[in-house]
């Protein structure tokens, strides 16, 4: 699927450190990565001559040698990566620097799910963002809602009725540059780890509610990996035990009270014509009479789904994302009340942080997927 042409060994480690937490001096790099300042130098010497570190003026001046000291830091302008999210009926990319700073966002419309199509369409896309890119394209992320094994194969993407697709070498027998295809969850996961609300956490949960309910774990700063993230495990816990029935007939599951689509179909149902999803949280924000009870239930029930997940995982830190994010707002009262509901008295209180409801965070979780392929050489 391309050459992607990885740092390697100690180079990588260096990039990686620097990538995270940079700038930072000779010293501590020597000590994290444990090299002689002998060694380092003449190990990130080609790496700050190739244009990839970049020596930092300081006020602070070392006392040994008289002079500035200089910290070792990424150009994050040296390399460029496209994101894309593909979902049922959009393609959403975003163009990024090294760390993952999005320069430019693109949407396109999904109306044809062959693989062919859907090849054509992100190839498009990446093209239409490296017109807006100041240099060559280092790689691209593609991610979806599915299983998908080795950066390549999708087994399964419900949302485009997919079955053993080999979309990694589709995409690359059409272009030079290096493509990794991911699960959509894992790359927002990586995202929120690397360069989001849960870097340099060394545990946190994140909770996604849009079409589907999604859950993933970061663990001593590392995301638990599972072939079960893409089937949406958590999407059947009860919550509810009277509340409406879920497509596996399951009463009262998140997925049958938290997805946009189940709130859509239940208000649509009380009035008696289709209404949009933020249309529901405007009705309920504003006390209608139909809408806020059920809107109130919605709340209470996230605020148990997060209790479930702490109480189980102990996480120091929720992050709560996916683009019905906006019902934690709306419905905050009610959630805090489900959460509290669900906790004991005596229980750390969670710091919780919501994520952007659009796609572009999802679209730049492929980008870092990239990044990491890159640095890493996964």
């Amino acid at each position: 699927m391309g050459s992607w042409q990885p740092l390697m060994g100690p180079s990588r480690q260096v990039a990686l450190e620097i990538l995270l937490d940079g700038p930072l001096s000779r010293a501590e790099l020597s000590r994290r990565v444990g090299l002689s300042p002998g060694s380092l130098t003449r190990l990130t010497k080609p790496m700050v001559e190739s244009g990839l570190l970049v020596e930092v003026i300081t006020e602070i001046t070392d006392a040994r040698v008289g002079r500035p000291s200089q910290p070792l830091d990424l150009d994050p302008a040296a390399h460029h990566f496209v994101g894309i999210k593909l979902t049922g009926d959009r393609a959403i990319g975003v163009l990024t620097t090294l760390r993952a700073e999005v320069i430019a966002s693109l949407e396109r419309p999904l109306t044809d799910h062959t693989p062919s199509a859907v090849v054509d369409l992100v190839l498009e896309l990446t093209d239409d963002l490296a017109e807006r890119s100041p240099g060559p394209i280092t790689g691209v992320g593609v991610t979806l809602g599915g299983r998908v094994v080795d950066g390549n194969e999708v087994r399964w993407a419900p949302y485009l009725d997919w079955v053993d697709v080999p979309f990694g070498d589709l995409l690359a027998g059409r272009t030079g540059t290096p493509i990794v295809v991911a699960n959509d969850l894992n790359a927002l996961t990586e995202a929120t780890h690397w360069f989001g609300a849960g870097r340099g956490t060394d545990r946190f949960v994140l909770i996604t509610i849009g079409a589907g309910v999604g859950y993933a774990l970061v663990v001593h700063n590392r995301t638990v990996e599972s072939p079960d993230t893409s089937i949406g495990l958590i999407g059947h816990h009860p919550l509810v035990p009277d509340g409406p029935p879920c497509d596996r007939g399951h009463r009262g599951c998140a997925i049958s009270l938290l997805t946009v689509g189940s709130i859509t179909g239940r208000v649509g149902s009380l009035l008696g014509r289709e209404v949009d999803y933020e249309e529901c949280l405007d009705l309920a924000a504003k006390g209608d009479p139909a809408v806020q009870p059920l809107i109130s239930e919605a709340g209470h029930a996230l605020g148990r789904l997060i209790a479930a997940a702490a109480n189980f995982t102990m996480p120091e830190l929720v992050v709560l994302g996916g683009e019905g994010v906006r019902l934690a707002e709306v419905a905050r009262t009610d959630l805090l009340a489900g959460l509290h509901a669900d906790r004991h008295p005596s229980g750390a209180e969670l710091p919780m942080v919501l994520q952007p409801a659009d796609f572009t965070e999802w679209a730049r979780g492929g980008a870092v997927i990239a990044i990491q392929t890159f640095v890493l050489g996964n």
